[in-house]
């Protein structure tokens, strides 16, 4: 687990051992033991206890490890299958399911239903909490997101989500009509300096971040497009579109603090097409994410209308 950290001008010259154990609840020493086992870290390089912050452009990652308290258990919850072989599988994810433990959310996730499903056995090269998992789908955000069955497998589907080699491409209904047919949107992506829990673009030590869309439909009131991914940055999509004061809709963290459509619990996104290279075969698999019926319910509202 990562934790992210943003110097202000009052903690230049601070010892960075210093400046953590004001920062996190931990002690000067629970903060120097991390030190020593080269889990923190400024601009991605390993730091000592005496290292000293000299600069405001710095992101100081820590790395804790998961909790110990979460015991991760196979439990038998329906999935919706778009793919199985013996290397990976391919899920639709519902809307509301979070996938992997976490505090808050200890069981009923998408790794206990996978767990139960494979019978137990997935790679855990990373972690117990995340056993086999590649990437993530926001808990309010649906579609298709893939396993790894084998450490093979997950260690080939790594190196491709880091290459940026995988094929992404979201639906969502975003507020407002876009004019445009479609676009590019090219930011840097970070943690937002004002509260951690949220990114931002164009912040202190971001990382490039690349987003296509092109508009599937107009409603006056919302817009129905398609985004594809470049690059696969934390929140990207919902980042970038309120970016372009076209937040999804039902976001109420990057848009309105209150959805203009009733009980839409959170965002209106959907991983619908995701492809890659086959960690054995060395062909290509696509796959397409149906949407759920709430989307589906929402579009033909909107085409009444």
């Amino acid at each position: 687990m990562k934790i992210y950290f943003y110097p202000k001008e009052s903690d230049l010259n601070k010892r960075i051992d210093i400046f953590l154990s004001e920062n996190m609840d931990k002690s000067r020493s629970g903060v120097q033991n991390l030190i020593k086992n080269n889990k923190v870290f400024a601009n991605d390089k390993i730091v000592k206890a005496n290292y000293k912050i000299t600069n405001e452009n710095l992101e100081i990652i820590v790395e804790e490890e998961e909790p110990k308290d979460i015991k991760v258990v196979p439990q038998d919850i329906p999935l919706d299958l778009l793919y199985e072989d013996e290397d990976v599988l391919i899920v639709n994810k519902p809307k509301g399911m979070v996938v992997h433990p976490a505090p808050g959310h200890p069981d009923n996730t998408l790794v206990n239903a996978v767990l139960y499903h494979c019978k137990g056995e997935l790679p855990g090269i990373n972690g117990e909490i995340r056993p086999g998992i590649v990437h993530r789908i926001d808990q309010n955000t649906t579609g298709s997101l893939v396993i790894a069955k084998t450490e093979k497998a997950l260690n080939s589907l790594a190196e491709q989500f880091k290459s940026h080699s995988i094929t992404r491409e979201y639906v969502a209904i975003v507020i407002d009509n876009i004019k445009e047919d479609e676009g590019t949107i090219e930011t840097t992506i970070g943690r937002s300096l004002n509260d951690r829990k949220k990114m931002s673009i164009n912040v202190r030590n971001g990382r490039d971040a690349i987003t296509h869309f092109k508009v599937l439909e107009r409603f006056g009131e919302y817009t129905y497009v398609s985004c594809r991914l470049e690059t696969g940055r934390t929140h990207q999509i919902r980042v970038h579109m309120a970016s372009i004061k076209h937040p999804v809709l039902g976001d109420v963290e990057y848009g309105p603090k209150k959805s203009p459509i009733k009980n839409l619990q959170g965002q209106t996104l959907h991983a619908r097409v995701l492809g890659f290279i086959h960690p054995t075969t060395g062909k290509y698999i696509e796959v397409s994410a149906p949407l759920p019926e709430y989307f589906e319910k929402l579009l033909n509202k909107f085409r009444k209308k």
